[in-house]
């Protein structure tokens, strides 16, 4: 066992092989007997593509590049195609990133555009398609710009016909129900085909605030008439809803503080355990019913496993394998189920479960290690103490090296990672950009702050008006916490974070002096520019939950680009140029706000990024400056030759 200092440890976990890595598989489904889902390219510009398993169990990219499946629908997307059996072979619908319109693709033949182009505003964007062969249409989200503003938006259920018809023709869109609300998800259609369920909601709500659950008739003209609400409301969400196969209605809400299941009103399985979770995109699933009345499920508190329920006697039979956490994209046809799973020591994968006899089997993505695992940290799960007492949820990945250690006395630098959203969570999985740092002996700790998912109601409502006071203080308290008790060197901490936690870390960094340094990525910097039209219309009025209704002094007191100022260590700022949830004005307005400050930092903008990074080379520049910032302000040297950072005074 060779000794070098933390930080210092040679690693085969270079960033190019963690950003070759990065992204999931996602929004897998059944064609007939096929499993067909969408995987990230991080080396061909970030584009998605669109995945075949045949029954003899080849996988092959059915679209090369530059064809990237992927939605703009409330800027997150949401699932992007949709595909049925027919007599002459598989026939898919699939949206395309940069033109945002609906194609249909048969194998063996060039994608066909099924809607037309408009030139106001973001356009016409596509989201949850079903394809409904025996009517020549399919059902989806749309979403239209109505002007150049970004709340200059209307969204509608509406069917496309298959024939292309309307490639050229906004009028041969037909829209299936009057506008009721600004946001919707797609329809779901009863198995008699007479009724469909949708889920709506309005400004200020956001879907895990309050969700109406709406059931129409399905007219002999294909329109839905005659909606209703039957469940949801301004204090209730309702994440998703789907028919059984006997027509009763299920559906998610978190009534009870927790997302359970509901079968026509009757809780099913009533738990302290999440079976739903935050609508970020539209189509998420968290269950599907099978034929014979069961229900597979993902359930869970704070990870999530794959299970069967029983909704006669509530009983749940978990799927056996060494997947912690599933993704809210579940699919079912007949006895099969189809899933993404991934665990602490492995990568996601597409996972299919036989319901007849319980076997589980990896169909797509298949996890392989990249590098020895014995490089990969040992992960823990940890609750520690925050202000007043309360949990905080956590978990600790410690710098590990198979052939390394450090010197005697020596304790770790800690990076304390702040998720996005913020109502969100980070998943306790295998992420190879986690590993990057503790191969070199620099420890990392995910902290859940209160606000985040998983855990209940109550523990999300804990940063209603409260964020930048709750989530800055709880991933304090973690890095305190791992200071105290000898884990973490309190002169070497740092904090870093995209998005909702690229606010926290700027927020952490003018606000406490726990850190040494920190990393911020595509951050919210200015509350008031939000909501001025700052920002996409999804979040437009998101404020409005987590901070309170527009104050101008609370919204300048809790920006932290108001608190520049107060800033007095080194950080890395890092930004899309093509960001229109978080534009980088604001970006540019921080850096503006530290010239000639004395405070070393740095600022990369990278062209051709949106909100979180998708290319390769962007993930690789980033992932070694921020090494190069630790090593500066830590003082170690790193064993690779990473490139120098320079920092600006």
């Amino acid at each position: 066992m060779a000794t070098l200092p933390y930080g210092s440890w040679p690693s085969p976990v270079t960033a190019a092989l963690a950003a070759a890595h990065d992204g999931h598989p996602e929004y897998p489904g059944f064609v007939g007997d096929e499993i067909w889902w969408t995987e990230p390219r991080p080396t061909e510009a970030g584009r998605r593509a669109l995945i075949r398993r045949r029954p003899d169990g080849t996988a092959v990219s059915v679209l090369p590049a530059p064809w990237n499946v992927r939605s703009r629908v409330i800027e997150y997307g949401g699932r992007p195609w949709a595909g049925a059996a027919t007599a002459t072979g598989p026939v898919l619908v699939f949206v395309h990133l940069p033109d945002q319109r609906l194609y249909r693709y048969e194998p063996g033949s060039d994608p066909v555009p099924l809607t037309p182009l408009s030139g106001v505003g973001g356009g016409l964007r596509w989201a949850d398609p079903v394809v409904l062969a025996g009517r020549g249409e399919v059902w989806c989200v749309l979403e239209e710009f109505t002007g150049e503003r970004p709340t200059d938006v209307r969204r509608v259920l509406a069917a496309v016909p298959l024939d292309g018809s309307a490639a050229g023709d906004r009028a041969a869109v037909r829209e299936l129900a009057p506008e009721r609300h600004r946001f919707v998800t797609g329809p779901r259609l009863s198995p008699d085909g007479r009724h469909a369920v949708w889920l709506g909601w309005d400004h200020p709500r956001m879907p895990w605030d309050g969700t109406e659950l709406l059931l129409a008739e399905v007219g002999d003209h294909g329109t839905l008439t005659g909606a209703r609400t039957v469940a949801g409301g301004p204090g209730e969400s309702i994440a998703q809803a789907e028919f059984a196969a006997d027509g009763a209605l299920l559906y998610s809400s978190d009534r009870t503080g927790w997302w359970n299941l509901y079968r026509d009103g009757r809780p099913l399985c009533p738990r302290e355990e999440e079976f739903g979770g935050p609508l970020w995109k539209i189509g998420l699933r968290w269950f599907a019913p099978l034929a014979d009345g069961r229900i597979a499920v993902l359930h869970g508190r704070g990870g999530s496993a794959l299970g069967l329920l029983d909704p006669e006697s509530g009983v749940i039979t978990d799927a056996a394998g060494p997947w912690t956490e599933f993704g809210g994209t579940l699919a079912a046809d007949g006895e099969r189920v189809v899933a993404v799973g991934a665990g602490p020591l492995s990568g996601a994968e597409v996972v299919e479960l036989d319901t007849v006899t319980g076997h589980t089997r990896v169909v797509g993505a298949p996890h392989h290690d990249a590098v020895d695992p014995a490089h990969y940290a040992r992960p823990e799960a940890r609750v520690l103490t925050g202000p007043g007492g309360r949990d905080i949820h956590a978990h600790l990945h410690p710098p590990h090296h198979p052939a390394h250690t450090a010197p005697d006395g020596e304790l770790p630098p800690y990076v304390v990672w702040a998720h996005g959203g913020p109502t969100s969570r980070s998943p306790l999985v295998l992420d190879l950009e986690i590993a990057y740092f503790t191969s070199r002996g620099i420890g990392v700790a995910e902290v859940n702050y209160g606000g985040s998912t998983g855990y209940g109601r109550a523990y999300r409502d804990r940063l209603r008006g409260q964020w930048g006071v709750v989530d800055v203080e709880d991933c304090a308290a973690v890095a305190r916490a791992l200071a105290a008790e000898g884990t973490a060197d309190p002169a070497r901490l740092a904090i870093r974070g995209g998005s909702a936690g690229g606010w926290t870390s700027a927020a952490s960094l003018a606000t406490t002096d726990v850190y040494a340094c920190g990393t911020i990525s595509y951050p919210v910097l200015d509350l008031t520019d939000w909501v001025t039209d700052g920002t996409h219309d999804f979040e437009s009025q998101y404020l409005h939950s987590l901070v309170g209704p527009y104050e101008p002094a609370l919204y300048r007191t809790r920006s932290p680009i108001e608190h520049a100022d107060r800033i007095t260590a080194p950080f890395l700022l890092l930004q899309g140029l093509d960001d229109v949830i978080c534009p980088p004005v604001q970006a540019e307005r921080l850096i503006a706000r530290m010239a000639g400050r004395g405070v070393p930092h740095a600022y990369l903008a990278f062209a051709g990024e949106g909100h979180g990074f998708r290319r390769a080379d962007t993930m690789v520049r980033a992932l070694e400056a921020e090494l190069s910032l630790y090593a500066q302000v830590f003082g170690f040297t790193p064993a690779d030759g990473t490139p120098s950072l320079e920092l600006t005074r």
